[in-house]
């Protein structure tokens, strides 16, 4: 089937869910096709949504079979939004092809008992494992990922898409008026990863990424 045009995805990670917009261009300017809030988790409560969190008061050996299984049903669970709207999209003639997924610090965590070990380290690896299963089930659909630090992507979107930051984020507003709520900065910044997930090159400032899968 040809496919007349190409997609993008974006989503602002949170513990647990996802913001995600779905970007394509018309004739060479965004419009969205989609907007979801996605759980990343079956129960949507603390003790899964923050699941370093809740390891950090088991047994070692315990601990690190929580997280896995955290990590599994929200590798699947990513996987069944993403592939569900990849092929709703191909029904409608749309590609989806990449996507743009907004990083924290973009540090390496060391090994789980470290983790375990320190307050600030639970919380970034609470978000980097969700953002991991957005990487993980991305690839599986054969999507291309775009990263980027949330903190450099006003900058990095000015100078791909050659418009000013402040320009940006009034285009990505407006976008709310037709969608309707939540319209909030979680789908902004989401719609705007997308968007210059379309415009990015290898050579921009985030980092492209394909990856093998079993």
């Amino acid at each position: 089937m040809a496919h007349s045009r190409h997609a993008a995805l974006g989503f602002r990670v949170h513990s647990g869910w996802t913001a995600l917009v779905a970007v394509s261009l018309e004739k060479g300017a965004p419009v969205v096709l989609a907007r979801q809030r996605v759980h990343l988790v079956e129960t949507f409560t603390y003790g899964f949504r923050q699941p370093y969190h809740t390891a950090e008061k088991m047994l070692p050996g315990q601990a690190g079979d929580f997280i896995e299984r955290v990590r599994n049903e929200a590798r699947k669970l990513a996987h069944r939004a993403i592939h569900g709207l990849q092929s709703d999209l191909q029904k409608q003639g749309v590609n989806l092809t990449r996507c743009g997924l907004l990083l924290a610090s973009g540090r390496a965590l060391p090994a789980l008992d470290k983790i375990l070990a320190s307050h600030a380290l639970i919380h970034t690896a609470d978000g980097e494992l969700f953002r991991e299963v957005l990487l993980h089930a991305s690839a599986r659909c054969g999507i291309r990922v775009f990263t980027i630090k949330e903190k450099q992507l006003l900058d990095r979107a000015g100078q791909v898409l050659r418009a000013k930051p402040k320009d940006l984020m009034r285009r990505v507003t407006e976008f709310g008026r037709s969608i309707g709520a939540p319209w909030a900065q979680d789908e902004k910044f989401a719609a705007l990863a997308a968007w210059l997930a379309l415009g990015a090159s290898r050579r921009s400032g985030g980092k492209t990424r394909t990856r093998n899968v079993a």
